[in-house]
């Protein structure tokens, strides 16, 4: 029998995460509380499905058999009936959630994992008055997790070790990759990996010493051409004869002197927030930004396409 995943507020990533499910072979339930809000989302779901059955991204099925697992609950008990994994979708604001978390403790099955997509509230600000807390966590992806396979998994500090290692098989299962916080923080991994590189960024443009666009190409054009396959550590360790320590050892140096000058916020609201919205803009106008995020969408599917026929050759 398939296992069942409830997904609760059935917006962006909601449907994003019933589509990572759906694809697994797990049979989806939307709820949104506002009406007719799953039904759209599950009528949005199938055209996706669609645009990734064509870059053969639904593990060789169709997009009528991966979408004939999404299901519309008319109610919170109806989707939670049953259910294995719980991935809640609320708006990022604590108090709705505390008030959302209430409502799902009592109706989850006891043996069900329960999970938040917050990016940024820490699992103990709204679990701590559950009976059910032990089985709490955040499952906190990149969006589309369809095509990202990172996702965070943050335990508060009274889930389970048990929850945590269910949580990680279960992502594992479904075509994931979990990083496994052994305690929650602020921002979690990759904001805090994100910030730094913003902060960065901002304080470039704000001094006058590129452009955005510059900022972009290097990314772009150099660093994340390495990174959409190996990670900082693999980077440094493979750029020294030596390895790691050798890298250090040349480079650290480097690294500290760097330090001192990079201790300094950027305003990012004020005047540098004009030049970077003006230089955007006058790349991708307004009124072309969701085509640019269609086109967005379309290369991640072509990379997700190239990375997995990559990992598939080197395990033949």
């Amino acid at each position: 029998m398939n296992q069942r995943a409830s997904i609760v507020g059935s917006g962006l990533i909601g449907r994003s995460w019933a589509i990572a499910f759906a694809r697994a072979g797990w049979d989806v339930a939307l709820w949104d509380q506002a009406d007719g809000a799953a039904e759209a989302s599950r009528a949005t779901t199938l055209a996706l499905l669609e645009d990734l059955a064509s870059e053969d991204l639904l593990n060789g099925q169709s997009a009528a058999e991966v979408g004939g697992r999404v299901g519309v609950a008319k109610t919170l008990a109806e989707a939670l009936d049953g259910t294995s994994w719980v991935q809640e979708n609320t708006p990022e604001i604590v108090e709705i959630k505390r008030e959302v978390w209430a409502t799902i403790d009592p109706l989850a099955p006891e043996g069900a994992v329960c999970a938040s997509s917050t990016s940024g509230i820490v699992p103990s600000a709204f679990t701590e008055a559950l009976q059910g807390r032990g089985r709490c966590l955040v499952a906190h992806p990149i969006n589309p997790p369809y095509l990202i396979p990172a996702v965070e998994l943050v335990p508060a500090p009274w889930t389970t070790p048990e929850a945590m290692k269910r949580a990680e098989e279960i992502m594992r299962a479904i075509g994931q990759s979990p990083i496994v916080m052994s305690r929650e923080l602020d921002g979690f991994v990759m904001n805090r990996l994100q910030g730094a590189l913003l902060e960065e960024a901002f304080r470039l443009v704000a001094d006058g010493f590129c452009t955005v666009e510059d900022v972009d190409v290097g990314l772009r054009e150099g660093l994340a051409l390495r990174w959409s396959f190996i990670g900082p550590f693999e980077t440094i360790d493979l750029n020294a004869p030596g390895g790691v320590r050798d890298y250090v050892s040349r480079y650290g140096g480097l690294y500290e002197r760097l330090y001192k000058s990079m201790q300094r916020r950027a305003d990012w609201t004020g005047e540098v927030l004009d030049t970077v919205e003006r230089q955007r803009r006058e790349r991708t106008p307004a009124d072309k930004l969701a085509d640019r995020q269609r086109w967005r969408d379309r290369r991640l599917m072509a990379l997700s396409r190239h990375k997995r026929k990559a990992a598939a050759d080197i395990g033949n």
